[in-house]
């Protein structure tokens, strides 16, 4: 996904400098937060198949971050996400893809109780080919900020990047 365009997401060179600059902030938080970082999974034969090169992670973790390997979009299902996030936490999602991983898990994470923080800026995803109703394309930014209105309405809370020197600080 961060391949230039087409093969990546439009967005790809500047969600993965956002997604750098989180990883860094996080890191060097006191107290550091709990960092997860979740790898899709996908079958034999698809590009994010385990030890392929769509399947490694973006960023190497340091010790005492947490992989977690899905297999379907919401991160919490079929893994141990839930046992390792308490119900009561608050959670920073980023990454991709917006309409699938970052919808569903965001969604499950709210259902559980918990505080989401979505950051505007460190998520995407690739342009929609429409099918119905005349065909066409539907933009990528289009698409993100559509996914944002739903999950503000559904209670995440939306950040931006100027937000980011707050979001790991206690006060």
């Amino acid at each position: 996904m961060l391949a230039d365009p087409p093969i990546g997401v439009p967005a790809s060179h500047s969600v993965r400098n956002n997604l750098a600059r989180i990883l860094t902030q996080a890191r060097s938080a006191r107290p550091p937060p709990l960092i997860i970082q979740v790898r899709n999974t996908g079958d034999v034969g698809d590009p994010d198949e385990p030890g392929a090169s769509g399947w490694e992670l973006i960023f190497p973790p340091q010790p005492g971050e947490v992989v977690i390997d899905k297999m379907k979009n919401n991160a919490f299902a079929g893994t141990n996400l839930g046992d390792i996030i308490h119900k009561d936490a608050e959670i920073v999602v980023a990454g991709f893809q917006t309409d699938f991983s970052i919808r569903a898990t965001c969604s499950a994470a709210l259902a559980r109780g918990n505080e989401v923080l979505l950051i505007r800026g460190a998520h995407a995803t690739y342009d929609r080919i429409e099918v119905l109703h005349g065909g066409g394309i539907t933009p990528a930014k289009k698409i993100e900020a559509e996914i944002e209105a739903e999950l503000e309405e559904a209670g995440v809370h939306l950040l931006d990047m100027k937000d980011l020197p707050g979001i790991f600080t206690d006060r």
